[in-house]
């Protein structure tokens, strides 16, 4: 407003009321998205905007830092609406220049009937775009705050959604089924849960195909008993729907890539928990040891080791009284054996075989074996016996790195 005279307000105020309306009927013949009749609350607003607008540009020749917050949230709401509307800003941008272009000729003219000086109108000029470009901004700051609200609130739905997928117990089939409604997720009849570490839930969820949904857990919640809370993190849990589908398998790996994660069993959707739970059980653990690889575990390929550590204490228990004898041995002849046996184990006895496993010569295996007699007794003779060994070897091994 710097250069123009306050009295100016007083020449352009008379103009305000007419000016409104033209302004009005300007935008809806030139802005094809105000081309119909404005009715409802963004009608009311646009149409209060638009008078508001000159009234404050007007008053502020007088008075410039008189603008109140109460005029700026009519510019910020204006900006809401149209997202709400689910349409872009461009339309409102352009009313505004509209406005501006319709305002420019009727304060000119003013201005010359006024006797106005030419630099006074250039500033004149000059301050209403400025202006356009100051309420511009306030309705581009709403739309973004409206835009970050309902992505907000989407990203609630979703993760309110996993989190009762994952609960254990499940919720009654009312409430899961009103949970899906507001998350717009129609409920598969199966379905499998993937763990993912290092990952970002959205991008994961558009890469697992139509139907995933994905929300981020943070780092002490599991999940899948009902105590992972949910929360921006690295591990993000989704759950997939037709997981079994003709290609579903390489989509998974591919939208996980290199990052450690575990798809759970395919279980009807009420049971979406205990898929959940065996994608964890999985994920730790390969961070334990007990399972290798790299990118996507599947943990119905894996049912023996989790087997086998779904009770960890017994689990070591058991391998640690079936392999006492070999403990009084040294360290590296322990290992040797130990290793001996696995390989023996695995191939059913057959020495050749066994032999091409460790690189040596089969009468080395032989010669091994007669030590493992010895201090096995007949363990290596009696079927339950080793069975029992080779359980014993599959927990054991990733402690012995064999």
């Amino acid at each position: 407003m710097s250069g123009i005279p306050p009295q100016v307000a007083g020449i352009l105020r008379p103009l305000l009321p007419d000016l409104a309306a033209e302004t009005i009927r300007a935008i809806g013949a030139e802005v094809p998205a105000y081309s119909r009749p404005l009715e409802g609350r963004l009608g009311e607003t646009l149409r209060y905007g638009t008078e508001r607008a000159l009234r404050r540009f007007v008053d502020s020749l007088e008075h410039p830092e008189g603008v109140s917050e109460r005029d700026r949230r009519i510019y910020i709401e204006l900006g809401r609406g149209e997202m709400r509307q689910g349409r872009t800003l461009q339309a409102l941008l352009a009313a505004y220049r509209v406005g501006a272009q319709v305002a420019w000729r009727r304060f000119v003219q003013a201005g010359e009937r006024a006797q106005l000086q030419p630099a006074t109108l250039y500033r004149l000029g000059e301050a209403i775009f400025a202006y356009i470009d100051e309420i511009s901004g306030e309705s581009i700051e709403g739309y973004a705050a409206e835009q970050s609200a309902a992505a907000g609130e989407r990203e609630r739905r979703r993760m309110r959604l996993v989190a009762l997928l994952a609960a254990d117990p499940p919720p009654a089939p009312e409430v899961l089924r009103q949970a899906a409604a507001h998350a717009a997720w129609t409920q598969p009849a199966q379905i499998a849960a993937l763990l993912v570490d290092g990952a970002d839930p959205d991008p994961l969820a558009s890469r697992l195909g139509p139907g995933a949904v994905a929300a981020a857990l943070d780092a002490e919640g599991s999940g899948g008993d009902g105590g992972g809370r949910l929360a921006a993190a690295r591990r993000v849990l989704a759950f997939i729907p037709d997981p079994g589908a003709p290609g579903r398998r390489a989509q998974l790996e591919r939208a996980v890539g290199a990052r450690p994660a575990a798809l759970g069993p395919t279980v009807p959707i009420g049971a979406s928990a205990l898929s959940a739970q065996r994608a964890r059980r999985a994920l730790e653990l390969r961070a334990g040891g007990a399972l290798s690889g790299d990118g996507l575990l599947v943990a119905d390929e894996h049912a023996t080791e989790l087997l086998l550590h779904a009770d960890q204490r017994l689990a070591a228990e058991f391998a640690a009284a079936r392999l006492a004898p070999l403990d009084a041995l040294r360290p590296a002849v322990r290992a040797r054996l130990t290793s001996t046996l696995s390989a023996w184990l695995d191939r059913q006895g057959r020495i050749d075989e066994t032999a091409r496993a460790l690189a040596v010569h089969p009468q080395t295996v032989r010669y091994r074996l007669g030590q493992l007699r010895e201090v096995l007794g007949g363990a290596l003779d009696d079927g339950d016996a080793r069975f029992d060994l080779a359980l014993a070897l599959r927990v054991a091994r990733p402690l012995e790195e064999l």
